[in-house]
């Protein structure tokens, strides 16, 4: 008798952990069945993937998507939209929204805005401060929560532990991995001066490399003498790349897909657009960054989608704010460098969804196995489109990268078992929620 499933996706070039290979997947109940030639089965939907590549569902490890408290800018709904129209099938949302999230109501508020409302899993990071510090170990594990995250220099927001002894008292309490915003605060109020009225390059020169670097420095000798686990976000510089390889025992990082394609030569024609924290700097960081995906040194990417409005953004420099929409534009940003032979198609799932899985520990997600979730990631790698400011899920409405052609293209969401996004069009209602995680599983 003929196995029947609920949804299978035939003909396409399955990219997984075992390599590349052209294989039918079954699912069952929002999770993966069976892997392999499924042309005797059946199934209730049936989606023809040939000539694409299946992937693991992208996991996009930072986003803010600004609910509650700056819902001009973006919410739940909208951040999410943008997130399967890119092919992103799960985010981490940050806390520095308005209430900061950091207590179990404020994290069980946006659990419960989230659920079955966003159109993609999610979990939200929980902001670490020095009220909450001995709170944490038990923070980090209610339901929903990716973790604790640290700003330990000044960006959106409120949330800022800039001393030494302010995050170890943090880190002394944590069991998970924690999230950390990596410039040294202190350097950068020596250097505010810097900034040059009307020329968001000076950005760059304000908050250097050499803030980031010390911070960093500082983090991990901050992490082995409380002997903890820490995630560096957004890494913008050659120098801190070198000296992460150096700490793999205790530090993991993240790339983002602008610090890998932007330099400060862009300034001059995006300005403001591309003002973030840290910010975009010289090609030669760019290209150290590089050298940490060539080499293996950085484990993740994510966008740090981080939307503003058109008119915000184009208040002069220093007014005008940090922060640009990304989680739509990740995955064809980064396959149209897969095609330009930057990385490979396996390196960027190893990226995308294997190393969040590795790092976080989310439960049953990250891979192409049977019992995972079936969260796929369908793209065309040899289709050629135009990036739109037209195309913008988000509420923002913008991307830095209006008019770019790229190579690669993703063409269906799938999030346990239901196709979510198909050729552009979100073609099933939200459904979001929760991820899990191995350390902090439901009872």
């Amino acid at each position: 008798m003929a196995t029947t499933f609920d949804l299978i996706l035939t003909g396409g070039t399955v990219v997984n952990h075992d390599g590349e290979g052209r294989r039918d997947v079954g699912v069952k109940a929002g999770r993966i069945a069976a892997i392999g030639d499924l042309g005797q089965a059946s199934a209730g939907e049936t989606i023809d993937c040939k000539g694409l590549h299946i992937l693991p569902g992208v996991v996009d490890s930072q986003v803010h998507f600004r609910e509650p408290g700056l819902e001009h800018k973006e919410d739940l709904e909208t951040g999410s939209r943008a997130a399967v129209l890119g092919g992103v099938t799960a985010v981490f949302e940050m806390p520095n929204t308005n209430p900061l999230t950091t207590g179990e109501a404020a994290l069980a508020d946006k659990v419960r805005r989230a659920t079955g409302r966003m159109h993609c899993d999610f979990a939200f990071w929980v902001g670490g401060t020095r009220d909450n510090a001995g709170d944490v170990g038990e923070l980090e594990r209610l339901p929903g929560a990716a973790g604790i995250k640290v700003f330990m220099g000044s960006s959106t927001g409120d949330l800022l532990v800039e001393d030494d002894e302010g995050v170890a008292s943090i880190l002394r309490n944590t069991r998970r991995r924690s999230a950390f915003h990596s410039e040294d605060e202190f350097r950068l109020r020596e250097r505010l001066g810097l900034r040059v009225e009307g020329d968001p390059s000076s950005h760059s020169v304000w908050r250097d490399e050499i803030a980031a670097l010390r911070c960093t420095e500082r983090l991990v000798r901050i992490a082995r003498q409380t002997r903890a686990r820490i995630h560096v976000l957004h890494i913008s510089t050659a120098e801190e790349i070198l000296f992460l390889e150096q700490h793999k025992d205790v530090a993991t990082c993240e790339a983002t897909p602008h610090h890998l394609t932007l330099s400060a030569d862009d300034y001059a024609r995006l300005a403001t657009l591309i003002q973030m924290n840290p910010p975009v700097r010289a090609a030669r960081h760019r290209d150290g960054v590089w050298h940490g995906i060539s080499q293996g040194i950085v484990d993740v990417l994510g966008s740090d989608h981080a939307p503003h409005t058109l008119a915000e953004k184009a208040k002069p420099y220093p007014a005008s704010p940090s922060g640009m929409t990304g989680v739509q534009t990740l995955v064809p940003i980064m396959l149209d460098h897969v095609n330009a032979g930057r990385l490979t198609l396996q390196r960027f799932v190893d990226l995308s969804s294997h190393g969040p899985q590795r790092i976080f520990g989310m439960a049953r997600k990250g891979r192409i196995a049977a019992g995972y979730d079936a969260d796929f990631t369908v793209v065309d790698l040899k289709r050629r489109e135009t990036i739109t400011n037209a195309q913008a899920g988000s509420k923002a409405g913008w991307t830095p990268y209006d008019g770019r052609q790229v190579t690669g293209w993703p063409v269906g969401t799938v999030v346990r078992g239901k196709r979510v996004m198909w050729e552009g069009e979100i073609v099933t209602p939200g459904q979001g929620r929760a991820v899990e995680f191995s350390e902090a599983l439901p009872a």
